[in-house]
């Protein structure tokens, strides 16, 4: 009877747990709907571009051809039709990930000081210095990149003040540089650096540096020994939050750069637009999407291997 019991018990328990599984694939099923719709399926889209065949005036034509992937690293000499480097697009690559490196170093050697100092603040100013740093991310882009415009112009603040106190005598050529662009995405996206590192230093047991004071550590022994490991995991997400978006960026290159500084971002929407070439556009984008994952896939495995640590 007591095994009869148990048994009709356990019967009761998975009828539970499938009811509770059943009511929470229908409460998530509306997401998921929105996400196959409008995530999955123009990925899908690109993926079925990438192998076909250009159209003559813009689209594709449904003919089978791995012209688009290949076109991404080689062309065809115009003259006698043999393969070669496409250096053109290879230089575009570099400079994505070189811009997209020197942007994440700039951003963390700005980010991790403004992240300090907001976090040893007494808690009711913290804050304030809080909303200031999410002050940029109120105005739109296109309009914080003009603002950098108007500061490294050859007419700009940068260069007037130099004018004035006599250290050039005529103006800087900054814009349209790498320079520019570099200094505009580090502008854009520091705020993605302050705030996991300012989350990650928040959590940090400041008896750890005062104990390593008391075992006569330096200030750099203590930070490089002690607060550095801690909140590294701070400073890995940031690093990811700041190079992924630099790495697809479009607007602050099309704006700072002009039309001869291009990036990756730049170099697809050529390839739908004037160079009407679909299938290279979308085997460019999932290029571009298989490296923010290999970035993505990198953090997990840093972090997860961080809490396994402890």
């Amino acid at each position: 009877m007591a095994d009869t019991h148990a048994y009709r018990s356990g019967e009761l328990e998975q009828e539970a747990e499938l009811a509770d599984t059943r009511q929470r694939w229908l409460l998530s099923l509306p997401a998921v709907v929105i996400i196959m719709l409008f995530a999955a399926g123009p990925l899908l889209v690109m993926v079925v571009y990438s192998f076909l065949t250009p159209g003559d005036f813009g689209n594709v034509k449904w003919e089978f051809s791995l012209d688009g992937w290949k076109n991404t690293l080689v062309q065809r000499d115009i003259f006698d039709d043999t393969l070669m480097w496409a250096d053109a697009h290879l230089s575009i690559f570099w400079r994505s990930f070189s811009l997209s490196v020197i942007t994440t170093v700039l951003t963390l050697i700005f980010g991790l000081p403004t992240a300090w100092f907001i976090a040893t603040q007494p808690p009711g100013r913290r804050e304030i210095w809080l909303f200031l740093v999410t002050v940029p991310f109120w105005s739109n882009l296109l309009v914080r990149t003009i603002a950098i415009q108007e500061l490294i112009r050859n007419e700009g603040v940068i260069n007037l003040v130099l004018l004035k106190i006599g250290i050039i005598t005529e103006p800087i050529q900054m814009m349209f540089t790498d320079f520019a662009i570099a200094f505009g995405m580090t502008y854009v996206y520091l705020p993605l650096m302050v705030l996991p590192i300012y989350a990650a230093i928040e959590k940090l047991d400041f008896r750890l540096v005062e104990a390593a004071h008391d075992l006569y550590a330096s200030r750099m022994a203590a930070f490089w020994q002690v607060i550095l490991p801690l909140i590294k995991p701070g400073i890995i997400a940031g690093s990811i939050l700041v190079f992924i978006p630099s790495l697809g960026a479009y607007v602050t290159p099309r704006v700072l750069g002009g039309g001869k500084n291009l990036m990756f971002g730049n170099l697809i929407e050529l390839q739908f637009g004037a160079g009407r070439n679909w299938p290279l556009g979308a085997a460019l984008s999932l290029m571009l999407m298989a490296a923010v994952m290999v970035a993505l896939i990198y953090y997990v495995r840093v972090t997860s291997r961080e809490k396994a640590d402890g």
